[in-house]
């Protein structure tokens, strides 16, 4: 069993800024890409950002430039930077991993219960 556990969301003001971070746990044998992803309400879930083990990323249109996407292999955690916010940015955030283990030796998806991230003056 592996779980995922988002922290970092809460209420910030648009320019202001917010660290989320995702740590996975269990019977981990490895994690390949891990991403975020984001939904507004009324809204499909988005990619926001994902990361390769090798550290090769990519970003949703909207939040390049102002979001970063990275990872510490040893401690099994991503995080997501996120600055110069805007209210558009308010959604439910989402992490998910594709991880292999030793109940399931072959790639899998699992998903965080997400965070939620409020852009408001």
């Amino acid at each position: 069993q592996v779980q995922l556990v988002e922290s970092g969301g809460g209420l910030v003001q648009p320019g202001g800024s917010l660290r989320l971070s995702c740590a996975a746990s269990g019977s981990i044998v490895s994690i390949n890409a891990m991403g975020w992803y984001r939904q507004a309400p009324g809204k499909q879930r988005e990619l926001v950002a994902a990361i390769t083990s090798a550290g090769s990323t990519n970003y949703a249109d909207s939040v390049k430039g102002r979001f970063t996407i990275s990872r510490d292999n040893a401690k099994n955690t991503a995080y997501l930077q996120m600055n110069s916010l805007k209210p558009g940015d308010t959604a439910v955030y989402y992490c998910n991993a594709v991880v292999v283990t030793t109940v399931r030796p072959y790639p899998y998806v699992v998903w965080g219960q997400g965070t939620q991230v409020t852009v408001s003056s």
